[in-house]
């Protein structure tokens, strides 16, 4: 008999008449629903607006990247001495008749 009074005082008691009610039922299931199942869900949209950080992150990145590459065009346009010390530096390039000599620093243990 003592279960049967717990059970009949569970469902006697105003917490469980609310939570038990069809609205509430109706509305818990619909914010489950929306949160983790549906297509569209909140964990789903989570996911979008991280990714779409990332790739507004790298717009700003490869902005800055273009203006410091026209900098850097402009000034080699603009300066012989820096054009020839750019290309012996980043190509390797030399006059005829100069040997151009390799030195590569050793690996430090």
């Amino acid at each position: 008999m003592a279960i049967k009074d717990r059970i009949k005082a569970i469902l006697g008691n105003i917490w469980w008449k609310r939570l038990s009610n069809k609205y509430t039922l109706a509305t818990g299931f619909f914010i489950i629903w929306m949160a983790f199942v549906d297509s569209n869900s909140m964990l789903i949209q989570m996911q979008l607006e991280a990714e779409v950080r990332a790739l507004e992150d790298g717009i700003e990145f490869y902005q800055k990247e273009l203006e410091d590459i026209s900098r850097q065009l402009d000034e080699l346009a603009s300066d012989p001495e820096k054009l020839e010390k750019f290309a012996r530096e980043q190509y390797w390039m030399h006059r005829p008749g100069e040997h151009l000599i390799l030195v590569q620093p050793e690996a430090k243990p």
